[in-house]
Formats: structure tokens, sequence, C-alpha cells
């Protein structure tokens, strides 16, 4: 599956409606086998993608989710070392056992290793790389560049098979020139009234085509106030759920509902505050 169309295609039966763009950038990541790094703001959908290519190519998933501190040892791999001192207590006295228990028997696979070590290719997600120190992001080169890790007391272990490698970032961290080199690229934007309709309809049960439009144009409405934080496609499907279990077909038959339900999108004190009732009138008024 490499042409565009039949990626988009395939990711909407899969629930997640991509742009052409996006659908481009997964083509060439499949066809030249490269990472993918998604960047945008937070609740754009970033994360998703990777769901939704486990989905597409029916595998499994496995994600590391960075944060600050992040070392080597959560990402890769761990030796167990109760079994292993439980395996020189039992030993005792019966000469060294170090080659036996730094083997594979005693081997705890993290995310990195157990993606490179699977029969069939899993997805990748490397969850908010951005979030995560210069060192680690130094240690994924040789992972990302030649597919394979060093670990020292076992040697180097290269990939069984290469997995469809997704790495998402926030922005708040400018990465490094040897990272973005390894990667292909792509801007994960808010998405436009067409496609936030198409996403409410393909995964909010209920949905009308007349309210997902409704809903969606709104939500373009309140992102364009200004706000301390903007709704994600994450909290437009959670107001949009809202609405259809409070029996709302129209926006314009329930301002007060409308206005009270949009503690859906608004996550802080200083957003609620600012969109009033009379700013979600002005709103209502732009999407009837």
């Amino acid at each position: 599956m490499k042409g565009r169309d039949e990626i988009a295609q395939a990711l909407s039966a899969s629930g997640y409606i991509a742009d052409a763009d996006l659908a481009t950038a997964i083509s060439l990541m499949q066809l030249l086998r490269r990472p993918l790094l998604l960047e945008g703001e937070a609740g754009v959908g970033k994360t998703e993608v990777a769901k939704a290519l486990a989905k597409v190519h029916a595998t499994e998933l496995i994600r590391l989710q960075c944060y600050e501190g992040l070392d080597q040892s959560s990402a890769l791999y761990e030796w167990n070392y109760q079994r292993q001192l439980l395996a020189i207590q039992a030993h005792r006295g019966a000469g060294s056992i170090e080659d036996q228990v730094f083997s594979e028997k005693y081997l705890l696979e993290r995310p990195l290793l157990a993606a490179i070590r699977r029969s069939k290719a899993p997805v990748l997600l490397i969850d908010e790389i951005d979030r995560a120190d210069d060192e680690f992001e130094a240690f994924l080169l040789e992972l990302l560049s030649d597919f394979q890790v060093s670990i020292p007391e076992l040697g180097t272990i290269p990939a069984i098979t290469i997995p469809h490698v997704v790495l998402t970032s926030n922005g708040t961290r400018e990465l490094s020139d040897a990272l973005r080199r390894r990667c292909l690229y792509h801007y994960v934007d808010y998405p436009d009234v067409d496609r936030e309709t198409r996403i409410i309809l393909a995964r909010v049960s209920g949905a009308s085509p007349a309210l997902s439009l409704q809903i969606a144009r709104m939500v373009e409405g309140i992102r364009k106030e200004e706000l301390r934080k903007v709704p994600g496609v994450a909290e437009t499907l959670d107001w949009a759920a809202a609405l259809v279990g409070l029996d709302i077909r129209d926006l314009n038959d329930a301002p007060e509902t409308v206005h009270e339900t949009l503690i859906c999108l608004l996550k802080t004190h200083e957003d609620r505050a600012r969109v009033t009732p009379e700013v979600t009138q002005r709103l209502l008024g732009k999407v009837a």
C-alpha cells in the first residue's frame, strides 16, 4: 500500500481522517522505510496517527512515552535483578555464573528493544520526544539510523524487522538537526471545518451531518478567540458526544445548553471566563 489515496482511504476506514499532505508523508514513510516526525500543538491528533497506522497494518502498537529524565534503561532494556539475585543465591558455592545471569533469560524488554525484535513489524510510537532531554535524543540516533541497539553484556542486536516509527513533538523544545535528518517531517495543524466535520461523523455515533458541521464551525470560531489553551480534536469529539447525548440536533435551538457544555472545550478558568454567554451567542450567529 503505497499510494496517497489508498493510504487516506485505509486510515479513514480505521477512524482517522487524514488530509492529503499527511497521507503523502505516510506514503513516503512506508516507501523509504524512514521514521516520520509529526510536530504540532497538543491535541491535534498526532498520537492518533500511530494508532491508526497500527490498525491499518493489523499490527502491534508499541508506545514509548517520553518525559524529562527518561533514560536508556527505561526505554531499551533492564536486567531482572530479582531473578538474577535468586539465581546467584541458588548457585552459591558452585562457581561463577556471571555469564548465565547476563543472558536473554534475565533480560526485560522495554519499548525500543521490543520494537525491533518482533517477527511482524510493529508501529513504534515515540510520543512527545521534545519532553526528553538532549542525551536521550542522541541515544535514539543509533536506533533510527541502523535499527540496531548495543547491550554491553550481549553485544549488538540488529532488528528482526524494521518497525514503522512515528515520533511526535509538541514543540516545547527545539529538536536537534541530527534527529530531524533521520526523519521525514510533517506539521499537523488543527483541521479545517470540512475535515473536522468528517472526523466528528466518523468518531461520534449519532452525530448528523448538519450538527457535525455546526460543531466544527463553532469550534473553529472558539479557536480564534484569545484562549490560553486552544481546544484540540479530542475536546471537539467530547463536546460532540455530549451534545448528541443531550439530544441536541441544532445548536441554535439550545444556546444555553451550548454555552454550559463548553466546559468540554474550555479547560482553564481564564478561558471559561473569557467565553461569556454573549461570546457564545455571537459565535452561534456565525454557524446558523
